[in-house]
């Protein structure tokens, strides 16, 4: 398995996700990809920090 250190999968995912909720009218569908997609954000965003913390060391 990969490391996803930027969160891509989980945003492309989401987002289909996001998009298929949208498409069909399922609420909870859409919720969940958005969901999906916040996550992978938040892991790009966190692997930043952690990345610029070990540069200033």
């Amino acid at each position: 398995m990969t490391n996803d250190k930027h969160g891509l999968k989980d945003k492309v995912e989401g987002k289909l996700k996001e998009i298929e909720g949208k498409i069909t009218g399922d609420k909870a569908r859409e919720l969940e990809g958005k969901a999906q997609g916040a996550k992978g954000k938040a892991t790009d965003k966190v692997n930043k920090v952690i990345d610029d913390v070990k540069d200033k060391n």
